[in-house]
């Protein structure tokens, strides 16, 4: 099977207990589109962005989604959460099959600093396979403003990114723009899915292989449901983008060696940059 449905999820929440909610949307979106696999959340969506409400897993809400997906027959993409271990919290995105049984864990790599403090970054690729169907791969928000995140999912055989965000700031829009670029220069389909309410400015998106905008949403609350065809995913691989360009196969062929990626080759202009932290005045 290529063709894939899947639904985004932009929910007005608060930075508080949002289970309810979420099981009530889930179940309305699963009655309405009976034909959608998978459901995608926005980031922090089950609390908000209060540390306070880190958790070990499994723990409650891990056992909430785990029986949200299997309730439902439906692969879940639980946004993401805070989560202890040990001494740290990370901020992971947990992935549900129809069964319920967790088949991906991904920690983010760039937590937003210096404004997201005390959120410990994970260090590895997460991907995953539907059977018969294709490749999917994690990153959650401020990753994809490191084009290397995307790329080496796409590098890993990812076919479609699946992207939990939590953005209610004024540069949404430069995130748009990013989020599109990721889906042209690596030819993957792209998830870009957004909170509202209280949480988010909302404006997901959802982008195809060759850079088209398949759906945008508007501030408020809005369920997205996109029906994916991977065949399609492949001949533009195959063939180019527009019959044109084909940028994953070129990336292979290059010999070039990329300076900022050598060991122990640091850039003068970076390290003059000062250190991470918030702007004064």
């Amino acid at each position: 099977m290529t063709d894939f449905g899947i639904a985004g999820l932009q929910l007005e929440l608060s930075h508080c207990d949002n289970l309810k909610i979420i099981q009530k949307e889930v179940e309305t979106t699963k009655h309405v589109f009976p034909w959608i696999n998978m459901i995608v959340l926005s980031e922090l969506c089950a609390f908000g962005s209060k540390v306070d409400n880190a958790e070990s897993i499994p723990g409650k809400t891990y056992d909430f989604y785990s029986k949200l997906a299997k309730d439902n027959g439906i692969y879940l993409v639980a946004g993401s959460l805070f989560v202890k271990v040990n001494e740290e919290i990370l901020n992971v995105s947990l992935v549900f099959d129809p069964q319920g049984n967790e088949i991906a864990r991904y920690a983010k790599m760039f937590p937003f600093e210096p404004y997201e403090t005390g959120i410990t970054p994970g260090n590895e690729f997460c991907l995953f396979d539907v059977p018969d169907v294709g490749r999917f791969g994690l990153s959650i928000c401020y990753d994809m403003w490191f084009p290397e995140t995307t790329r080496t999912l796409a590098w890993m055989g990812a076919e479609v990114i699946l992207h939990p965000t939590m953005t209610a700031t004024i540069d949404r829009d430069a995130e748009l723009s990013i989020a599109q670029s990721s889906a042209i220069t690596n030819q993957v389909f792209f998830f870009d899915i957004n909170g509202a309410g209280t949480i988010g400015n909302g404006k997901s998106i959802v982008i195809g292989p060759e850079g088209d905008v398949l759906y945008q949403a508007g501030s408020g609350r809005e369920i997205i449901p996109i029906r994916i065809n991977l065949e399609y995913l492949r001949r533009t691989r195959e063939q180019g983008v527009k019959g044109l360009g084909q940028p994953l196969k070129s990336f292979r062929d290059s010999t070039i060696k990329f300076p900022p990626y050598m060991e122990n080759n640091k850039s003068e202009a970076l390290e003059n940059l000062g250190e991470l932290k918030k702007p004064n005045r």
